[in-house]
């Protein structure tokens, strides 16, 4: 029986010891539709008033109809699993769960009328809640009424409505057993056996209002359950960030122009990192993927990082490869590496040229294997250190690529090939990086100090690379790239080329969008279609606060994040786009763009609002709603590229504050004073850090260019009292 995984947002209920209820195979295919999206987000009729109880058979008959069976469809066209979800719009819109309808998935739903369609847009979708909006071309239909679930009670009889094991549109009765406090999120705690196949189903009290959605089952007990309440489904209503299948299919999908997978498994893609998974087609799990690129020579060398979940498993590089069954594999394989030559589908075509224990393999590690390809021979190594010489020549010329067998799950990062591989390159460094932390953890008695020495290292090098991108002229600022390094400081392994090469590829996507002769007006509204309604980018409500919304990598790989890093996004897309009018608006507690059209009025870009057009009133109460400061005029003026820079890592000083980590909080304090040494209240925060870290003169050196500056702003009696107790 195969289960899909469920998202990273939500390990903390694993961590409880509660499971997903994940859904199960089935082998039925669904009917496909034609495309045409709803109109409306939730029907205003289906927020109702109390009505009068009902029995269980008069609501299952009448509620019946609304809910359906949710299908996804993997790469192959087969159905990889079955959950549940209720209509919420006359026209077309149902609620389920984002685990249920996966990411890079097609999607198909079934009435219990047997009437069947394909999902044609994710109309909204959240992570952290695990809830999704889902559109079918569909009119007529009975929403469930939505209740108000702050107000349910201990105690209340509800049903819980879905497609267990696949037993489609089964009904089971039961209470609400508690409100349950898990981190930020409140579930409900339901006394109901929830099954496979019960996820994204509606749970119903007796006037037939949907209080939650079906989400979780206790690990411990099998009459224990959880649903996600339906409060925190109205706000993606209210705001949704909407994405087209075609789209949403190809989230984490292999670039076609770049890579071919063959023999079945799952590859998929996340700025710079390749990931496979699922067991290949081929005799033994065996499933491989092609690079395409230009003809290769007699002589080349090819490299890859990587790391395999399960060392009894396989994978690496292949060479030499025709396109079909035959070319070279150089991999790690229980414990050892191993170099073969596959000649056929099977082992009886298959020949072990050379297998060794290689010392420099790091198990559960990145690991670095590198090929030589020369006419007499061939030269493997690992992390620097050469493992095999072969003499084998059969094979020669052909694609180059990557592989894996059985059920391994590895990831590939730094795939490189060309007439040599330079050794200076950034994947070298990762490496480099890589064998100082394997040493720590040899090494006990010293990895405490070699971290940390580590750490000041690279945030110094974060700290001048930042300060060398703002040392130049406002308009030659590259912002973006300054954004991705402070990324870099609290995430030293990020694959920088692989997110300017995101860039890149967004630009031309959304450079098609327009002729070559469009003006600004045309182009600002190609930018603002492509990033919101095409690629679904949204602001992050329901996890505002989390420092990955201030690494703008986090905001390409999850498209969601806080006003400021959304609009350091839009206004680099703008700006290579062409759209040469467009600002920073630093307004206090809301981050926004501005849009000046020469001779024009200005233009107020709410980018954490899918690009809503905002008049100065509309700004000034936005802004005002999220903070205590007063707006000025001086807020409708562009912001720096160093202000923008330094707000971002303001909203990083905050994150880690409130949660005492006092060395992140210096890391953040110092980077701000290396590159805007004038800020006293930072300079103040530090001494008072710095004391507390007991680097008592670092504290001093703080304190005293206090006293020097004399900067408005600062209780200077408490700055020498301080300097006082040093």
């Amino acid at each position: 029986m195969h289960f899909l995984t469920y998202l990273p947002a939500m390990r903390v209920y694993k961590a409880l010891g509660f499971v997903l209820s994940f859904m199960i195979i089935s082998e039925i295919k669904a009917a496909t539709a034609p495309a045409r999206p709803a109109k409306s987000p939730q029907d205003k009729k289906a927020v109702a008033p109390v009505v009068k109880t009902e029995s269980i058979e008069e609501l299952t008959a009448r509620l019946r109809p609304s809910v359906v069976i949710v299908r996804q469809i993997g790469r192959d066209g087969n159905v990889d699993g079955v959950g549940s979800g209720f209509v919420i719009s006359s026209e077309g819109l149902i609620a389920t769960s984002l685990h249920v309808i996966g990411e890079a998935r097609a999607v198909k739903v079934e009435f219990s009328d047997g009437r069947k369609f394909d999902v044609i847009r994710v109309h909204a979708w959240d992570r952290k809640t695990d809830l999704a909006v889902i559109a079918v071309e569909a009119t007529g239909l009975s929403p469930l009424r939505l209740g108000d679930s702050d107000l349910i009670k201990q105690g209340t009889s509800v049903i819980a409505m879905g497609n267990p094991h696949g037993l489609t549109h089964s009904v089971v009765e039961g209470v609400v057993s508690a409100m349950r406090q898990f981190e930020d999120l409140k579930l409900i705690q339901l006394a109901i056996p929830i099954e496979p196949g019960n996820s994204g189903g509606p749970l119903v009290d007796r006037q037939g209002r949907v209080q939650g959605v079906l989400s979780l089952k206790s690990a411990i007990t099998e009459n224990l359950g959880f649903a996600m309440p339906v409060n925190m489904l109205k706000p993606l209503l209210d705001h949704p960030n909407s994405v087209p299948m075609s789209r949403w299919i190809t989230w984490g999908s292999l670039d076609p122009r770049q890579w071919t997978p063959m023999l079945g498994a799952r590859w998929t893609r996340r700025a710079g990192q390749i990931n496979v998974e699922g067991l290949g087609s081929g005799f033994g799990g065996r499933s491989f993927c092609l690079a395409r690129q230009d003809p290769l020579g007699q002589t080349y060398e090819l490299s890859v990082r990587v790391k395999l979940d399960d060392e009894a498993g396989a994978a690496g590089l292949i060479f030499a490869a025709d396109g079909g069954q035959k070319h070279y594999g150089f991999y790690p394989t229980a414990g050892q590496m191993r170099l073969t030559r596959f000649e056929g589908p099977d082992i009886n075509s298959w020949t072990i040229l050379l297998q060794t224990n290689a010392p420099a393999y790091r198990p559960g590690e990145w690991n670095t294997l590198n090929v030589r390809v020369e006419p007499q021979r061939i030269l493997c190594s690992v992390n620097g250190m050469q493992v095999f010489e072969s003499k084998d020549s059969q094979l020669r010329g052909g694609q180059v690529g990557l592989t894996k067998f059985r059920q391994t799950k590895a990831a590939f990062a730094d795939f490189s090939v060309g007439a040599t591989i330079p050794t200076g390159s950034e994947a070298v460094k990762e490496t480099e990086s890589d064998r100082l932390n394997a040493q720590a953890k040899r090494l006990d008695n010293e990895a405490a100090q070699l971290r940390l020495q580590a750490t000041k290292v690279h945030a110094h090098e974060v700290q001048i690379a930042i300060k060398n991108l703002l040392g130049k002229p406002e308009e030659a600022i590259d912002l973006f790239e300054a954004a991705l390094q402070l990324a870099r400081l609290d995430n030293p392994q990020l694959n920088l080329p692989a997110y300017r090469a995101e860039l890149k590829s967004m630009v031309a996507e959304a450079r098609s969008l327009f002729s070559s002769n469009a003006d600004e007006e045309v182009r600002l509204g190609a930018l603002i279609a492509f990033l919101f309604q095409q690629n679904g980018y949204h602001g992050s409500r329901s996890d505002y606060y989390k420092k990955s919304n201030s690494y703008i990598s986090d905001v390409i790989d999850y498209r969601e994040g806080i006003p400021i890093t959304l609009s350091v996004l839009f206004l680099e897309l703008g700006r290579q786009l062409g759209v040469t009018q467009l600002y920073g608006l630093p307004l206090p507690g809301h981050f926004m763009v501005g849009y000046q059209p020469k001779g024009g009025a200005l233009r107020i870009i709410d980018v954490f609002d899918s690009g809503k057009i905002l008049t100065r009133s509309e700004a000034i109460r936005i802004s005002g709603e999220e903070s205590d400061s007063a707006i000025l005029d001086q807020h409708f003026l562009p912001a720096t590229k160093q202000e923008i820079l330094v707000r971002m890592i303001r909203n990083l000083t905050s994150a880690v504050a409130s949660e005492q980590k006092q060395g992140q909080l210096l890391r953040y304090l110092d980077l701000i004073l290396t590159i805007s040494p004038d800020e006293p209240m930072e300079r103040y925060r530090r001494a008072v850090t710095r004391f507390q870290e007991r680097d008592l003169s670092g504290a001093e050196e703080d304190l005293r260019w206090i006293l020097n500056k004399k900067p408005r702003g600062v209780n200077l009696e408490r700055v020498e009292e301080l300097l006082r107790s040093l």
